[in-house]
């Protein structure tokens, strides 16, 4: 794919093509995308020399693609966010992130030629390359995968990381890859087969990642066989991930190929070998979500409730649940009760061989045994209080009268706790 002096990120078509024929007309040449996915791929397999990024787009906003960029090392070029309802905080945290600009729609004519012609004129120097792989956790398992990486990242040979799918493999590829170097990830592994010239021109000096090879067709293994020699002449490091063993990959690949790809093989532990990382790397997830979820923070409970998951789908997984709660969740803290619900659809707990129980009989979260008494109580109370309440459908008086307290004595309790009652629910409690 060549790149295009501009591409204009925005889900109406109309803008789209409006912008693009301003462009084209003034000389650029120009790359459409109609939504954050599609800007993801564009971008994974070109660098524009500007971006005209919309902030509200149905699938991922713009905000949080600019910090999907910056935090990937990809904000390597200029990016104009564009709104027409954007409120001067959503301004002001886009600048900060690293955006040069901002256009309110509808945009003026002059206006959005003298922004492009200054966007143009930006020199935007390359990221510096990441300290260490923090996004993955601070575990012993991530720091003996980190001096792993140190290690096969001096040899020049191909890299082929293995393990579970969403375990984090994109990150380990950019922890490998130069500062300064182009960092090309395909869309699609038959781009292999239809454009290899292509591929290796635009990773010349960086890194060519392919998200996984155990799928390749004989066409595309051969074209990778082909190019690995040139690889190696422009200095491109190849790193691979494949979701099936060295065993399963022997009948339907090429043995020679096979035989270059697995000179250096580096195991990416599943998430459930470093759970111990899972608390840190929900709440950093949750602190990088767009500000439209809010301001949301875990209890402590609903952290071990989400350390003691086997998460099949690893990081990637993680971060679906962790974006579900934030934009489901009714009050500021995400407790373990909004928690238990979501979980209770993804599978049993870590060690658990048995099916998911059913919703009416939700785990007993892990309690903090490390706690002082009086707070391991209020603990117990509160997942015990709001579990009630559930069962109750809010009603008040049904809870007061299943757990042997008054009224006035179970309102006082809830205070105490911080547990936080809808209006609906107070409403309803005398039906």
């Amino acid at each position: 794919m060549a790149s295009q002096d501009i591409l204009i990120v925005d889900d109406e078509i109309g803008i789209r093509e409006l912008l693009s024929e301003i462009l084209q007309d003034e000389g650029y040449s120009v790359a459409e995308a109609e939504n954050a996915e599609a800007a993801r791929r564009y971008r994974n397999q070109a660098i524009p020399k500007m971006v005209l990024l919309d902030i509200w787009m149905p699938d991922t906003d713009g905000v949080t693609l600019l910090k999907e960029w910056s935090r990937n090392g990809q904000l390597t070029m200029p990016v104009v966010m564009m709104s027409g309802h954007a409120t001067i905080d959503t301004a002001v945290e886009a600048t900060r992130i690293g955006a040069l600009d901002f256009l309110e729609k509808p945009i003026g004519l002059q206006k959005l030629l003298a922004v492009v012609k200054r966007a143009m004129s930006q020199q935007i120097a390359p990221p510096k390359a990441a300290q260490g792989l923090q996004s993955l956790g601070n575990s012993a398992a991530i720091a003996a995968l980190q001096e792993t990486l140190d290690q096969v990242g001096k040899q020049p040979l191909p890299i082929l990381l293995t393990g579970e799918p969403g375990a984090g493999y994109e990150l380990c590829a950019r922890y490998l890859t130069p500062s300064a170097g182009p960092f090309i990830a395909p869309n699609a592994n038959d781009d292999l087969a239809s454009a290899p010239q292509d591929l290796v021109a635009r990773a010349a000096g960086g890194t060519l990642f392919l998200r996984d090879i155990a799928w390749l067709e004989r066409k595309a293994q051969q074209a990778l066989l082909a190019m690995l020699p040139k690889l190696e002449k422009q200095k491109t490091r190849l790193v691979c991930v494949s979701s099936r063993t060295l065993d399963q990959l022997v009948p339907v690949f090429d043995p020679e190929l096979l035989r270059q790809l697995t000179q250096i093989i580096v195991p990416v532990p599943a998430l459930r070998e470093h759970a111990e990382d899972i608390p840190q790397l929900a709440s950093q997830l949750l602190a990088q979500l767009p500000s439209q979820c809010g301001e949301r923070h875990f209890s402590r409970a609903a952290l071990q409730l989400l350390q003691q998951q086997s998460w099949p789908g690893n990081l990637d997984q993680l971060a679906n649940v962790v974006k579900s709660l934030a934009l489901t969740c009714r009050t500021p803290e995400i407790d373990v009760l909004p928690a238990s619900r979501l979980l209770a659809q993804i599978g049993p707990a870590q060690g658990c061989d048995a099916a998911p129980a059913p919703a009416a009989t939700m785990p007993l979260p892990q309690l903090d045994l490390d706690l002082p008494l009086r707070e391991a109580r209020d603990q117990f109370e509160k997942f015990y209080l709001e579990r009630q309440i559930e069962l109750a459908r809010g009603n008040m008086s049904r809870v007061a009268e299943k757990i042997g307290l008054e009224r006035t004595h179970l309102y006082r309790k809830l205070k105490q706790l911080g547990i936080q009652m809808q209006k609906k629910n107070r409403n309803h409690e005398e039906e």
